[in-house]
């Protein structure tokens, strides 16, 4: 509990003007998504739909996150999979 009040907090302090709901929302799903399995993932999505009626996580912009990333995983020699790519967009917004 602390980590997503500690989350939100930070959200509220970087975006003071929007949502506080939407800002719990993304709290939440930013703390917790990176825990679950996959199989998991449904019923969380569930729950916090129930939870949060009729709101939905805003679309983010990552480009130069993604830029960035495609980048490294080029130099690296790695293979742009998207579970990897996920992984480490939950990471950076954990973060």
């Amino acid at each position: 509990v602390k980590t997503v009040i500690t989350a939100a907090g930070n959200l509220k302090r970087a975006e003071p003007d929007s949502d506080e709901l939407v800002l719990l929302l993304r709290a939440l799903q930013d703390v917790n998504f990176p825990k679950f399995l996959e199989m998991d993932l449904p019923l969380f999505e569930g729950i916090i739909s129930d939870l949060f009626p009729g709101r939905s996580r805003p679309e983010l912009d990552y480009g130069a996150l993604f830029e960035e990333m495609n980048n490294e995983i080029h130099e690296r020699n790695l293979q742009p999979c998207d579970f990897f790519i996920t992984k480490v967009i939950q990471l950076y917004e954990m973060i």
